[in-house]
């Protein structure tokens, strides 16, 4: 008999819990007020941790989108349009209240478990010969979503080269 893909998660989120989480965040584009455009902000809107293409919260799950780390803004040259951009998202965040240098994460995609567990799929997750699977990337192959969750969290809890490893 297969595990069901929620319990999956709850397993999940029992071996992840002594690790610290990112944030997930929203970008916000106030209003104009007065005729004045005012700086848009990226704001908290919880905590997952990430593990490889997911993001697992308390009762949520999704797929990662964007990933920032928060930074003051500051005068800067670039030279290319993608490095002003991000500076700007980066600076939208600290302004939003993520700390200096917090990992945040934003446009990320919500993932429906019900539909996967009712033989459906969605984002990078599907019930695959009645076994919850994952394609971790748009070009790999479809890899049993308990053994992924497995690979994954044993590598945050215990990364390669770290003290005691060696």
């Amino acid at each position: 008999m297969t595990v069901s893909v929620d319990a999956l998660f709850d397993r999940a989120r029992e071996r992840l819990a002594p690790i610290p989480r990112d944030g997930l965040g929203e970008l916000i584009i106030p209003k104009r007020f007065l005729g004045v455009g005012r700086a848009p902000r990226i704001v908290p809107r919880g905590e997952a941790w990430h593990v490889g293409t997911l993001l697992i919260g308390d009762r949520e799950v999704a797929a990662v989108g964007d990933i920032l780390r928060s930074r003051a803004e500051v005068r800067r040259g670039f030279t290319a349009e993608a490095q002003r951009e991000r500076a700007a998202l980066q600076a939208a965040a600290f302004r939003g209240g993520f700390a200096e240098g917090a990992t945040l994460h934003l446009d990320y995609t919500p993932i429906d478990l019900a539909a996967v567990e009712s033989g459906g799929s969605s984002g990078p997750l599907a019930l695959r010969d009645g076994i919850p699977s994952i394609r971790w990337s748009a070009a790999g192959g479809w890899m049993p979503l308990e053994t992924y969750l497995s690979d994954r969290i044993g590598l945050l809890l215990d990364p390669p080269g770290a003290a005691g490893n060696v």
